[in-house]
């Protein structure tokens, strides 16, 4: 779920920019004015990146046609704590409150991801002077994610709260290709996380056939 940047591959800081939450076309297409969706209280607690990980585990993803009849529909914290379904905006913006209630400068970032160019939302924060990506929608592939994935992430707008007003941020794509005696380790690392998801996963679906097959035995014959 969370990946150390490469500073080299992602404009971590980018450019302030004017409120292009209030832009038909800016970017950030947020519901309503972003403040808002840091200013009600939550009634869940994360003290850790685990536990918003297995918070997180429970919440189903479903898009705002699905659920809302709407093409996007960003979802205040507070509501999406009690339904536990969102696209990956409402995943993000509650991810994101919850690493402020921690105490980590974080922002809430809207981009693309890989070759797609529908637009994504993920989480970047800063710790002990190093930037991370965390990316709610790899909450079942563990706590930590390879540094290659986020070379995947192209950030165009974030927001950051400095817990009396909103900034905003544009962001400028860069290209990197690491150094060859990086690469090695790059790949070693990326494919065990693959490895253990894979088998992880499979592990999820096992145990879930051999609890339905458990419980259709324990059903009583009429």
């Amino acid at each position: 779920m969370i990946a150390e940047i490469f500073p080299e591959a992602y404009d971590t800081e980018g450019r302030t920019t004017f409120r292009p939450d209030q832009k038909r076309r800016g970017g950030f297409p947020s519901t309503f004015p972003v403040g808002s969706y840091v200013s009600h209280p939550l009634t869940a607690k994360c003290k850790s990146f685990e536990d918003l990980r297995i918070f997180l585990k429970k919440c189903r993803y479903i898009t705002d046609e699905e659920q809302f009849g709407k093409k996007d529909y960003w979802i205040p914290p507070q509501d999406f704590e009690r339904s536990r379904k969102g696209d990956c905006e409402d995943f993000s913006l509650y991810a994101w409150r919850q690493l402020l209630e921690m105490g980590y400068k974080a922002r809430i970032v809207c981009g693309t991801l890989g070759d797609s160019s529908s637009g994504h939302a993920w989480v970047t924060f800063l710790n002990e002077g190093k930037h991370f990506l965390l990316e709610p929608q790899a909450r079942f592939a563990g706590l930590r994610l390879p540094r290659l994935d986020v070379l995947r992430y192209r950030p165009f707008v974030s927001a950051e709260w400095d817990g009396e007003r909103v900034h905003f941020y544009s962001h400028k794509e860069r290209k990197f290709v690491p150094p060859i005696r990086q690469i090695p380790l790059l790949v070693l690392e990326w494919i065990f996380y693959r490895v253990r998801f894979i088998s992880t996963f499979a592990f999820m679906i096992l145990r879930a056939v051999y609890l339905g097959l458990l419980g259709k035995r324990k059903v009583p014959n009429p």
